[in-house]
């Protein structure tokens, strides 16, 4: 694919979002305002959200186009953040693969047939061949209304994708998966490379449409050992980004690559070494230790935590303040929490970070 990939209509070739402090940010240049936005900002916290969703199953809400960019604006038309990001699931590319797969309410993606076997990895479909129109029609419409705000397409990373599948469902242990990759290499890495493929195809397919920058999610990478992630779960990640990489545009126009997983601290060079331009931080490092393990030149987003959310105002804002603080230390700082948003945060307080951080 060349490198102008991108359309010319294309908010990042059009000049739409040329003012984005996001981007801006992103890019390593620190903006007048502090950009800021949340994870699982589009979802459960909102009431607008849940009225919405009455009687359409999550993956079903995801696949609907109309839907999904609906719930996608909610949060930025109520908190003004500075980006939009795309309502999905991780687990979406592996629907439209044809995959028998479901959200079970208080549990999360369930798999009716895990896939644990060569066998089954060889009759997986071809990634190309999988269609992806819903995902495009959906970010156009995003797109369409979000105008100079910039909307962020994302995907979860092979590791986590494979640990969900290899167990059936969730696995906070990843048990099912390090055994796997333990005891039969080559299946592993057969796995990992069609999730490569499929989810470098996710990624395409959103920024093709309109996103202006993108994010791998790996959930479950820092239950691995680093030497564990550099051999079995970092490859994949690479190859999944490879994959988007040349449909990202070129020069100043370039959409951005984030890389986020939780518990990462002894993953975050060989992160950055994916070739990304931001790294997400989590809530258990603090911001500036977190920028000396990956050199003073990259970027960071993050990493208020989840859990102060229910806070009093003046303990939230003093962590808030201290994590802009420390954010000092990269060149830019994206304001993000260090996770999603919990289902039960009150909307308005999420409101009132977003002014806080504004006006730093």
């Amino acid at each position: 694919m060349p490198p102008d990939a991108l359309p010319p209509t294309h908010p990042l070739r059009s000049g739409v979002v040329a003012d984005s402090p996001l981007l801006a940010a992103m890019r390593g240049t620190r903006p007048d305002t502090l950009p800021v936005w949340f994870m699982r900002q589009a979802g459960r916290s909102l009431p607008e959200y849940r009225e919405l969703r009455v009687g359409h199953a999550m993956l079903d809400a995801c696949l609907t186009p109309e839907l999904a960019a609906e719930i996608t604006l909610q949060p930025v038309r109520r908190h003004g953040v500075d980006a939009g990001i795309f309502f999905s699931d991780i687990v979406v590319p592996l629907k439209l693969a044809g995959l028998d797969v479901e959200i079970v309410a208080g549990r999360g993606p369930v798999f009716a047939t895990p896939v644990t076997s060569r066998e089954q990895i060889d009759a997986l479909p071809d990634p190309e061949s999988v269609d992806m129109a819903p995902i495009a029609a959906a970010v156009a419409l995003t797109v369409a209304e979000l105008g100079a705000t910039p909307l962020i397409g994302f995907a979860g990373a092979p590791f986590t994708l494979a640990a969900y599948l290899v167990a059936g469902g969730p696995d906070r242990d990843q048990l099912q998966a390090r055994r796997l990759m333990h005891a039969e290499p080559e299946t592993w890495d057969a796995l990992v490379d069609w999730l490569a493929r499929l989810t470098g195809r996710f990624l395409q397919t959103q920024v093709q449409a309109g996103a202006s920058a993108l994010q791998l999610f790996d959930s479950w990478a820092g239950g691995l050992s680093l030497a564990d992630y550099e051999r079995f779960a970092a490859p994949a990640s690479r190859r999944a980004l490879d994959v988007v990489r040349p449909a990202l545009g070129e020069g100043a126009d370039r959409a951005p690559l984030v890389h986020f997983a939780t518990g990462s601290f002894e993953l975050l060079p060989a992160m950055r070494d994916a070739g990304v331009d931001v790294v997400g931080i989590d809530h258990r490092i603090p911001l500036d230790v977190a920028v000396s393990r990956l050199g003073a030149g990259v970027p960071v987003q993050g990493n208020v935590d989840p859990a102060l959310l229910t806070a009093p105002w003046e303990v939230l804002e003093a962590h808030v303040r201290d994590v802009v603080r420390r954010g000092q230390a990269a060149p830019a700082h994206v304001v993000n929490l260090g996770h999603g948003v919990p289902a039960d945060t009150d909307p308005t307080v999420l409101t009132r970070i977003v002014d806080l951080v504004h006006s730093l």
